[in-house]
């Protein structure tokens, strides 16, 4: 009888423990979509600043200038991504880094459709299947995505941030940094967009590690284990905020200097691959996967990744639901002998330009 109690117990305490797990899991999914608005909606108000400042003033953020610190809409922007940014830092205290930080891709959706209606930049039949895969892929994350936390408190984020090959990343992410933003950027930063992202995007993966250790601070703080003496909770504390200085200053020359709508998606893919490479490595979070969820995790980033692609890569053309049931309906009503003469026709044209070009190579040579 006692056994039974017993094992009754243990099972309560069980299920008790994994309802614990699925409800933080379900706020930290809530907080990382909420956070998503916010972000996106913070590039297309901070691009529409960085637009009335080179309107009015000869200084840029992209040549070195900070004359947006002066813009009052540049400064709503930022607030919006602070809003955002405390939300997605809030999610991921309450779950893994490998579910929050891919959601972001929701973020690149709600910048696409805001700058279609505030930028007046197209989103054409391209860029509305790419959102779609980006909803898809995000779903499938969140069914694959563990929910179950690795570090529970500081003392074991302590030991894992003592680990050698986490050490070595950071010194790897440091060196590949300064190396970029001392001798890369002054030449190549204005006309390759990898640039500047790439600044962002390795300062990011950083970012992202220091705001989950600070959340699990937080929680054991607010679970009466105060960690404001703990050291390490002023380490992560600074170090993140440094990292954060970072990434908004080169993010502000790369939306100052290229498109919105392609600085988004590389951003969001670089971002997203460091920032779960460094998540990997310091909390183990994969650990806890079976090969199903793993492969269908990695299948959700992967269509996020083709619905970015979509959504961005054919932005320039103009292709829409008119156009492809038109190209169907002429399709159609094309017989067999109106196509083989547009074959042949295609084929003649294909030939003449082929003598042209032998015709020109020989006169020339």
């Amino acid at each position: 009888m006692t056994t039974s109690n017993t094992s009754l117990s243990t099972t309560t305490i069980n299920m008790a423990t994994s309802q614990i797990n699925y409800g933080d899991y379900y706020k930290g999914l809530a907080l990382a979509l909420s956070s998503c608005v916010f972000i996106g909606t913070s590039f297309i108000v901070k691009k529409k600043g960085l637009l009335r400042v080179s309107r009015t003033s000869g200084s840029r953020a992209g040549e070195g200038g900070y004359a947006y610190l002066k813009e009052w809409m540049w400064w709503i922007g930022l607030i919006t991504m602070v809003v955002g940014e405390a939300a997605n830092f809030t999610a991921y205290a309450f779950a893994p880094a490998i579910l929050v930080t891919p959601l972001g891709a929701i973020s690149v959706i709600v910048s696409a459709v805001l700058a279609s209606i505030m930028l007046k930049e197209r989103l054409n039949l391209h860029g509305k299947v790419g959102c779609f895969l980006c909803v898809i892929g995000s779903t499938v994350l969140v069914i694959h995505a563990p929910p179950e936390e690795n570090v529970n408190d500081m003392e074991e984020l302590s030991a894992k941030l003592r680990d050698p090959l986490f050490i070595g990343y950071t010194l790897l992410v440091l060196l590949i940094s300064i190396f970029l933003i001392i001798y890369v950027s002054p030449k190549y930063g204005k006309t390759n967009i990898l640039v500047y992202i790439a600044i962002c995007s390795l300062f990011g993966s950083l970012t992202v590690s220091a705001c989950k250790g600070l959340g699990i601070a937080i929680k054991e703080t607010l679970a009466h284990n105060s960690q404001v003496s703990n050291p390490i909770a002023w380490m992560l504390l600074i170090g993140g905020a440094l990292c954060i200085m970072v990434q908004m200053n080169f993010l502000n020359k790369a939306l100052d200097i290229f498109n919105t709508s392609i600085v988004s998606p590389i951003y969001y893919v670089m971002f997203t691959t460091f920032a779960i490479i460094a998540s990997a490595i310091l909390y183990k979070e994969w650990a806890k996967l079976n090969a199903k969820d793993a492969l269908g995790s990695v299948c959700g980033f992967l269509t996020i990744i083709i619905g970015v692609f979509l959504l961005h890569a054919f932005k320039d053309i103009k292709f829409s639901f008119q156009d492809l049931y038109g190209s169907v309906t002429i399709s159609k009503n094309l017989t067999d002998g109106e196509a083989n003469v547009l074959i042949t026709e295609l084929e003649s044209d294909e030939e003449n330009d082929s003598n042209i070009s032998n015709n020109y190579l020989t006169s020339k040579f």
